[in-house]
């Protein structure tokens, strides 16, 4: 009579716990899934971000150009030659020549994270 109580009581439990599933996910159809699941989150990918930059950059650098300048003479007299001018040095100045170049650089790289998935049931939840 005690074997027959306990195997009458481990039944009673072992219904319970069958039972339990079904009980919770009444009206679902058996889509029941105890939190946390794995299909309760989705994977997103977003895209890596970029952003045109411009930028002045120098094409050729100045400088300066030295041009010599010969002295100059004058016959004043048929015997007698006589410097006008001496030999000198004039200097060019070139100034520096710049462009705008435009380049492409990444602001934020590739990420994945995850977003809650929206419930497939509505009337239990998940």
């Amino acid at each position: 009579m005690t074997t027959s109580r306990a195997f009458a009581a481990l039944l009673a439990s072992a219904v319970t716990v069958i039972a339990l599933p079904t009980i919770a996910s009444a009206g679902c159809y058996g889509c029941y899934t105890p939190p946390p699941c794995a299909t309760c989150y989705q994977r997103q990918v977003a895209p890596p971000q970029y952003r045109a930059v411009q930028e002045t950059v120098m094409v050729a650098p100045g400088g300066v150009v030295a041009h010599r300048t010969p002295a100059q003479y004058r016959i004043v007299m048929v015997p007698q030659t006589v410097m006008v001018a001496p030999e000198g040095v004039q200097y060019q100045q070139i100034p520096a020549q710049y462009a705008t170049r435009q380049r492409v650089e990444m602001v934020a790289p590739a990420r994945e994270y995850y977003v809650a998935a929206p419930p497939r049931c509505g009337t239990c939840g998940y």
